[in-house]
């Protein structure tokens, strides 16, 4: 399904978004934090594969429980299917990605066997200089792979409003393909197709997917994690 521009920018939706935006910032050091902290650290006393999610509010499964955003299930999947890889979420409320660039030493510290990338949404909704988040991306990418080169590494594209302009947009849109082109990583080509715009499957905010938008966000990247430990 592609994703419905006009049932997703109307002028409400934009004030929200807005909104969004400033409560996103705001939560930067919540509980998120905290709790990818405990989850890394129960990882470090075991032997386990790790797949780690690496991103913002989508990652960090913001207005539900982590276990129920696409992360926690994941795990449940994996755990379903007798698979020994423990799933690390790595995301943090209002990340940009030069924050996650800032922060990715600490996660690396274990091998990721997998790596998910899921940032530069924040950075979009801010206006930030595209060749600054490519730049940051590529770098992210470039991090993993010199310490770790034997790790799969996922990037997740991502959409957003016009509020920009729709040049930026567009360009916007296009720095996903671009990248993983560029660095020759799988790539997933719109992380929330069909829940983006959809207002039953995302909280009120109209940005963030509830528990019933999570599972089809996981339906979207299970395949492509599944093809990367298999």
């Amino acid at each position: 399904m592609q994703f419905h521009l006009n049932r997703l920018f109307n002028t409400a939706f934009l004030l929200i978004f807005g909104l969004a935006v400033v409560s996103c910032s705001e939560k930067k050091a919540e509980t998120t934090q905290t709790e990818t902290v405990t989850e890394k650290t129960t990882e470090s006393k075991s032997d386990q594969k790790i797949i780690l999610f690496f991103g913002n509010s989508l990652t960090a499964a913001y207005g539900i429980d982590q276990e129920d955003g696409f992360a926690g299930l994941t795990q449940k999947r994996i755990d379903s299917l007798g698979m020994d890889y423990k799933v690390i979420n790595g995301g943090l409320s209002g990340e940009t990605t030069a924050g996650g660039l800032s922060r990715l030493d600490w996660f690396l510290e274990d091998k990721p066997d997998v790596f998910v990338l899921e940032l530069g949404g924040n950075d979009g909704l801010r206006g930030i200089n595209l060749t600054e988040t490519k730049s940051n991306l590529l770098k992210i990418i470039d991090k993993v792979r010199s310490k770790f080169p034997d790790t799969k590494i996922i990037l997740a594209g991502m959409q957003i409003p016009p509020n920009m302009g729709q040049e930026y947009a567009s360009e916007f849109t296009a720095m996903y393909p671009a990248v993983a082109e560029e660095k020759n990583v799988t790539l997933i080509p719109f992380l929330l197709e069909n829940v983006g715009g959809i207002p039953e499957l995302n909280l009120p905010d109209g940005i963030h997917p509830t528990e019933a938008g999570h599972k089809i966000v996981f339906e979207t990247i299970w395949p492509y994690v599944e093809n990367s430990i298999n």
